[in-house]
């Protein structure tokens, strides 16, 4: 695993230690090695931590004649097959590392060569002697890649913070990425919270030659109608894919352990790894001991089925919270509003004592159809049946019920559902997963959007099948699984140079289920049906039949306790500075309604904080263009 930074300079000379100031910013990413390349109109960098040959293979890593170089970030778990074929067509090899047999595929089947990796990646390939520059990301998005253009020259690096440190890169925080920021708690695929900063998107490569740009994609999620299939067969070719993608994982010259949960995806993971490996398995957990949330007896479950060494810290407010979250600003490099990142970071610090590289049961949710907002779906259809005005009626009701300090309470969810409700299907989606509503962000901000949310929310519309739930899944996968559950996972790990692999994230598994009918995803009440009925016998009951439990924090509590300090004095100071933007009344009115327990707002809260740390940390200026706007001062929540 690694970081990679770089940039062009066909119209300009940068000074000689640019890039490596810039490979620097992502030393955390690489511990192990660092190394750079210049030449007259492009350098490159990269950070190595070493997992694979960790006797030979520092980057950059050179062609034989030296006329191409290759940074590499991430892990290809099919390179030995590769590396025999391409030795049987004549190319040789200086050393054992996947890096160097994704060079010499490139040589030999140029951008057709990344259809053939299997696994992780993000990459940028400079040939001197075509003077062309190549980026590539994994299909999946597992690995992330930032680009920025400003006039005929390219930046990009792992992380924000390696273009950020360019001074020709202006740090003006995007209305687009905000837009969606404050409805969906993350920042879709291509946007980012800097103006004119872009993510590569999963599946994609980008070439610039010339000071000129082009993309193509050479993956992409299907989209196809569902095959008639078995129980039977679908659990076989399941069981199959599952045990393949374990064990190619598994490739590692270091320590590795497994992130265990204690539910069914975890679990699995870990059932497959105890059955590949010779070796007595590492696992770690979070627990939250004394929360109705708490998974401790589940984890213990299968801790002792599958007799792991295994280590637990108690996530509470005797933990250095407050610290984790100060250095979520920089490490993060782009703001999440996921709380679950809270709980990664400290797995993640726990994990290193032991281990430098982690499996996680990411993925499984997307594929398989496990978050509850899929069912909420169905729900919400048969909700919107009810006599005109009921549920307005009902949302009256639920307001006089008094808030709660449970992370996700039953009023909370029943006040969510029947707010979705009254929204189009696409947009009640968005919203379940997410903290504000339109309305709300009007509200809470001084100038319009410019509706960027919508435009991606319209091509979902577009989609809607019978069933309601293949394009939640798919919109998930394309979305939510990049730009929130693999973004939380790799700044949280990679901070503490922390390798995490998903195994059901091959790619392999993932167009499986996309030729899955919906009721082998999503049964009655089941979800996850068919993970499920293969684990059966595998698994010990309970943690097979067991609901799922978020993966985050008791927002809601801790910010009206051991976080609260902390949170005003945040928003507070953040007044001084973006009050153009925001309005701080609406801000004041929600942290006064939240802390009198009149209403449960922490996620918002929290995705407000960690927002304006975040601008704090990197001096992100608003937009100089703002054009003022009266909006309603309505407080919808």
């Amino acid at each position: 695993m690694c970081g990679i930074v770089g940039f062009t300079t066909k119209t300009w000379a940068p000074d000689h230690e640019r890039i490596r100031n810039a490979t620097d910013t992502l030393f955390h990413r690489g511990p192990d090695q660092q190394g750079v390349y210049r030449s007259r109109t492009c350098s490159l960098g990269a950070t190595r931590l070493k997992i694979v040959d960790l006797a030979s293979g520092d980057q950059p890593i050179f062609s034989e004649d030296r006329e191409t170089v290759i940074v590499f970030n991430g892990e290809i778990y099919n390179h030995l097959a590769i590396r025999r074929e391409l030795e049987s067509l004549g190319h040789r090899f200086q050393s054992h590392c996947d890096t160097e047999t994704v060079l010499q595929a490139f040589l030999e089947w140029d951008t057709d060569c990344f259809a053939r990796l299997r696994g992780m990646f993000a990459l940028a390939i400079w040939s001197n002697a075509q003077q062309r520059l190549i980026l590539a990301r994994d299909r999946l998005g597992i690995k992330p890649l930032y680009f920025a253009e400003r006039g005929e020259e390219l930046y990009f690096a792992s992380e924000l913070k390696g273009i950020l440190i360019h001074p020709e890169i202006e740090r003006q925080l995007s209305l687009d990425g905000l837009d969606c920021y404050l409805s969906m708690n993350y920042v879709p695929c291509p946007w980012t919270l800097i103006e004119g900063v872009e993510k590569l998107p999963p599946g994609r490569w980008l070439e610039w030659q010339d000071g000129r740009i082009t993309q193509d994609t050479y993956w992409s999620i299907p989209r196809i109608a569902p095959r008639s299939t078995s129980l039977e067969d679908a659990k076989a070719e399941l069981d199959f894919l599952l045990d393949q993608s374990v064990r190619e994982h598994l490739m590692s010259d270091v320590p590795l352990g497994v992130w265990l949960s204690g539910g069914v995806d975890s679990s699995t993971i870990l059932h497959y790894a105890a059955q590949a490996s010779s070796t007595r398995l590492r696992t770690f957990s979070i627990s939250f001991s004394g929360r109705s949330f708490d998974e401790t007896p589940y984890i213990q479950q299968v801790v002792r089925h599958y007799g792991t060494d295994h280590e637990q810290l108690n996530l509470s407010p005797e933990q250095d919270l407050e610290g984790a979250i100060e250095n979520f600003a920089y490490y993060s490099d782009e703001p999440s509003a996921d709380s679950g990142a809270l709980p990664v970071w400290f797995l993640s610090e726990l994990c290193k004592t032991r281990t430098t590289v982690a499996f996680s049961g990411e993925g499984a949710d997307e594929i398989f159809g496990g978050y509850l907002t899929y069912r909420a779906n169905r729900i919400a259809a048969r909700v919107k049946r009810l006599p005109e005005g009921a549920i307005g009626i009902a949302l009256r009701g639920l307001r006089l019920w008094p808030a709660s300090n449970e992370k996700i309470s039953l009023e909370y969810k029943l006040k969510r559902l029947l707010q979705g409700s009254l929204m189009p299907p696409e947009q009640a989606h968005v919203y379940w997963n997410g903290t504000f509503s339109e309305t709300e962000k009007a509200a809470l901000l001084r100038v319009p959007l410019p509706g960027t949310i919508k435009s991606i929310l319209t091509g979902l519309k577009g989609i809607l099948p019978g069933d309601g739930v293949a394009p939640f899944l798919k919109f998930d996968q394309e979305y939510y699984l990049p730009d929130d559950i693999l973004v939380k996972s790799d700044r949280m790990s990679m901070a503490h140079a922390v390798e995490v692999r998903p195994p059901f994230l091959d790619h392999r598994i993932v167009e499986f289920g996309s030729t899955l009918p919906t009721d082998l995803k999503i049964r009655g009440a089941c979800q996850k049906y068919l993970l499920k009925e293969l684990m059966k016998p595998r698994l010990p009951t309970s943690i097979v039949q067991r609901k799922k439990v978020g993966f985050d924090i008791p927002a809601h509590d801790w910010l009206r306790g051991t976080l609260r300090s902390m949170m005003t004095e945040s928003l507070t100071s953040a007044e001084a500075e973006h009050s153009e933007l925001f309005r701080f009344e609406t801000i004041r009115n929600y942290m006064q309604l939240h802390l009198s327990k009149r209403i449960n707002i922490g996620y918002h809260l929290w995705g407000l904080v960690i927002l304006f740390l975040w601008m704090k940390r990197w001096n992100i200026q608003s937009a100089p263009s703002l054009r003022f706007k009266k909006q309603p001062l309505a407080v919808e929540l």
